[in-house]
């Protein structure tokens, strides 16, 4: 019986589950918006909104925690400063899922999950100081 078990299973392991909502929480908090199918757009939710409240308390404990959730200091970092100064007056609510249609391989029901006051700017901002670091290192070699 699944008394008190809540939550989709997703067809994963528990440990597999557990790394893949770490890492599209990095994901979401780094770009402030990503795509991917419905029922794990609904189930991060209320794992990223959690960290936000995290974010906001803002004290020793809670850094570390969000750490132990999310495996990404810079990341971590990026919660507690830019995105946690920003919902401190917002009680709860921060994030919006959108159905994007289905994805053309095998049909599956797409959406997309962002914050709602994102910074438009911040999607794909990490990879364009990575590809021009990797530039000027070639430059440089």
């Amino acid at each position: 019986m699944r008394h008190q078990n809540s939550g989709r299973k997703l067809n994963r392991t528990a440990s597999h589950r557990k790394a893949m909502f770490a890492n599209m929480a990095a994901s979401l908090i780094l770009h402030e918006q990503i795509v991917t199918t419905l029922p794990k757009a609904k189930e991060i939710r209320p794992i990223v909104e959690k960290l936000v409240t995290l974010g906001k308390r803002g004290d020793l404990h809670a850094r570390r925690q969000a750490i132990s959730q999310i495996r990404d200091v810079a990341v971590v970092s990026k919660l507690f400063d830019a995105i946690a100064t920003r919902y401190a007056s917002r009680n709860g609510g921060y994030l919006r899922i959108m159905k994007a249609g289905y994805r053309y391989g095998d049909n599956a029901p797409l959406a997309v999950i962002e914050f709602v006051e994102r910074d438009v700017d911040a999607k794909g901002a990490a990879d364009k100081v990575r590809v021009a670091a990797e530039a000027e290192a070639a430059e440089a070699a």
